[in-house]
């Protein structure tokens, strides 16, 4: 998908981009059966607290229901158009299944509209398609992968990215992640084939903050122009560099500092760290 330059025509038009749909998708309006409302919080949570800064306002957008699981083996799926979710990076790929059900999954790179589509054992390594581990040649790359079976794809979920099959050991098999991470998963867990499409969103340029306010993020205001207190970092005459190292408003560390738990129960998969040692 090609990214759109307008005329500057005004300050916030000069800089900001925007993508070429027409170069991929194929429909404009969703499938209404596979639509839920999405209610805003605000960041705030059901006392009205606030839980998360930054958050709120926005365009209104209703939430796809996205298939992660792909668990609907032995019955070919048609492609039938590739449409915009407002609520991800990624585009995604309308299916019907022969037995007349409808279902939303991720688009990765190269699928075509009119192309058949399988999960299960049963199912091809192609673009698309969705089986166990223990059945994808090593080297191929895949996206929407599970952690755990049947908990339905976690990573590799935003535009562009997949992981890489390198080995199978045992019960195991080795994926290179998009961060360099080298992790194990279980040859039982589902993964789908491709790199997930829409490449160049990373590459889109806001322009202005408008842009931003439609995304439903509000202003992020740095630590040292804020009075001492609302923040560590603030107060002095003038322009100061804190006295500190950084932090955020609660005090905590901002780089560096390791928020990871000790023996996490997910550290006994991770082969080689993303972290430079």
């Amino acid at each position: 998908m090609a990214i759109k330059i307008y005329k500057p025509t005004s300050a916030g038009r000069r800089h900001g981009t925007v993508l070429r749909f027409s170069d991929e998708v194929t429909r404009t309006t969703p499938e209404e059966s596979l639509l839920r409302p999405l209610r805003k919080t605000g960041g705030r949570n059901n006392h009205g607290h606030q839980t998360s800064r930054n958050i709120g306002g926005g365009s209104k957008r209703q939430y796809r229901v996205v298939d992660f699981k792909r668990r609907k083996d032995g019955v070919p799926a048609k492609v039938i158009s590739i449409e915009y979710d407002p609520n991800r990076s990624a585009n995604l790929a309308l299916l019907h299944y022969a037995d007349g059900e409808k279902a939303y999954i991720l688009a990765p790179v190269g699928l075509q509209v009119g192309a058949t589509l399988m999960n299960g054992v049963k199912a091809d390594p192609n673009v698309g398609n969705c089986l166990p581990l223990s059945l994808v040649p090593v080297g191929l790359e895949i996206h929407n992968i599970e952690l755990q079976e049947g908990h339905g794809g976690q990573m590799c979920r935003t535009a562009g990215t997949a992981a890489q099959l390198t080995a199978k050991e045992g019960e195991w098999a080795i994926l290179l992640m998009p961060s360099g991470e080298v992790r194990r998963v279980h040859l039982r867990c589902r993964a789908t084939i491709g790199r997930i499409g829409n490449l160049d969103w990373q590459n889109v340029s806001i322009g202005k903050a408008g842009r931003h306010r439609h995304m439903g993020r509000r202003p992020h205001v740095r630590g040292t122009t804020m009075n001492p207190v609302d923040h560590p970092l603030g107060g002095g005459e003038g322009r100061t560099k804190g006295g500190r190292h950084p932090c955020n408003f609660k005090g905590l560390k901002a780089k560096g500092l390791k928020t990871r738990k000790k023996n996490h129960p997910t550290d006994r998969f991770i082969v080689r760290s993303r972290h430079k040692v």
